[in-house]
């Protein structure tokens, strides 16, 4: 039951999260990076990632423009709905959050092309948020089973992803630097959009092209954190020394360079320059943020009451990404979560709406592409949940937040965005 009154400010709220979004396209951020075919060689493209595909049209686009089709080939590896047409460059569609077997088929065939480069090749290696699934090489040992199933405990665990993404790294041979030990001693450029907190190469998609800061101790140290009993070729694997990753310093990474393309900070900006356009004075708190959502709302709930008490018209805006300790059986993610909590804090007051949403499109859920990337929130959401019969505080206890969301109308829906630069909260103040 969408209402009718909040039309103007819902438009709002869509326009901030486009603008977020569209500034982090691959088309518009990848281009002005691209490198210039070697002499005498070829650019083989590997790469993985929810923005992969995208990556991978706009890569083909720039050689194709430039006569050079015939210089380039390759593959890459993106989530499930999130594929696109390509001419030159294969697309190969794998599981996210959770990896199934095209995650391994895509990995094994990355790591195949990069062990082919020559002396005059460069690998061209396009990677983004999600390919820590999206590529999945399990380490000697470690069933493919036993790894889909630790995925699934982190996931519900509430650790966040970077903490996630040390366990996994030790149990891959792709990640943690890894893919660049098979291109050596052939040159590798990595070109990656982030969506980590602090931008760390090492925690984007994995880092399988970079030196890796977390050690296996530290893998171990994760999982007693969050009180995971791992399955025993998972405890043996993270004993193992041969699964380290590749440290600063290690000679196989001595051909291989690293740029940022897009990043959270970028996106902040350019809605905040929409908001400002609009009369809002812009607080941005980070791009960085980190815990348990309906805690981080319940925090930034009471910093937009107290701007309505002092008659701010003000934004409120922050991206990172949080996360969700799961303990009823609802469906949704932290963005929805995130909402949910909102609204209960704001306890309707008068004059302040929100949205959360996923850059990429999608948030938590099943993993499907259809699944919602958020929802926003109004001064009048729990009355008009009332009126339906809605109990805000039991949806939020079941972690159902797609499902007291979706009578409302409330969800954004918008499919795969073919970027990911993490999730966009923005709260609107209007005195």
């Amino acid at each position: 039951m969408p209402d009718g009154t909040n039309g103007g400010v819902r438009q709002t709220l869509s326009a901030l999260f486009e603008a977020a979004y569209t500034t982090a396209h691959p088309a518009t951020c990848l281009p002005p990076h691209l490198p210039t075919v070697p002499p005498g060689g070829r650019i083989i493209v590997i790469g993985a990632g929810k923005a992969s595909a995208a990556m991978a049209v706009a890569a083909e686009d720039h050689y194709i423009a430039a006569g050079q089709a015939d210089k380039i080939s390759g593959l890459i590896s993106t989530r499930h709905g999130f594929g696109l047409p390509t001419r030159i460059i294969e697309i190969l569609e794998a599981g996210h959050p959770v990896p199934d077997a095209n995650s391994i088929a895509g990995a094994k065939r990355a790591i195949e092309l990069a062990k082919s480069a020559g002396p005059n090749d460069l690998v061209l290696c396009l990677l983004s948020g999600g390919a820590s699934a999206i590529w999945s090489a399990p380490a000697a040992g470690v069933s493919f089973e036993a790894k889909q199933a630790l995925t699934k405990q982190l996931l519900k665990s509430g650790a966040p992803i970077s903490e996630m993404n040390s366990v996994r790294k030790h149990l891959s041979e792709i990640k943690g630097g890894k893919l660049a030990a098979a291109v050596y001693p052939a040159r590798l450029l990595t070109l990656a959009i982030s969506d980590v907190p602090g931008d760390n190469p090492d925690e984007i998609g994995s880092g399988p092209t970079v030196a890796d800061r977390a050690t296996l101790a530290d893998a171990r140290a994760v999982l007693a954190k969050w009180k995971i009993t791992p399955a025993a070729e998972i405890a043996r694997a993270l004993e193992d020394p041969r699964n380290e990753t590749l440290k600063a310093g290690d000679a196989r990474l001595a051909n291989s360079s690293y740029e940022i393309v897009a990043a959270p900070t970028a996106s902040l900006e350019a809605a905040a320059q929409a908001a400002r356009g609009l009369g809002y004075r812009v607080v941005i708190l980070g791009d960085a943020l980190e815990g348990e959502a309906r805690d981080v709302a319940r925090a930034h709930a009471a910093m937009a009451l107290e701007a309505k008490r002092n008659g701010e018209k003000v934004a409120i805006m922050s991206g990172g990404e949080l996360t969700v300790t799961v303990r009823g059986n609802g469906s949704g993610g932290p963005n929805q979560e995130y909402a949910l909590g909102l609204a209960i804090a704001l306890d309707a007051a008068p004059g302040i709406s929100g949205l959360a949403g996923d850059t990429d499109g999608i948030d938590g859920g099943g993993g499907n592409p259809g699944d919602p990337a958020g929802a926003m929130v109004f001064a009048d959401t729990l009355a008009r949940a009332r009126a339906v019969n809605l109990n805000a505080a039991n949806f939020l206890e079941n972690n159902d937040s797609t499902g007291f969301f979706r009578p409302l109308g409330d969800l954004i829906l918008c499919g795969p965005t073919q970027t990911n630069v993490n999730d966009f909260r923005v709260i609107l103040i209007d005195p």
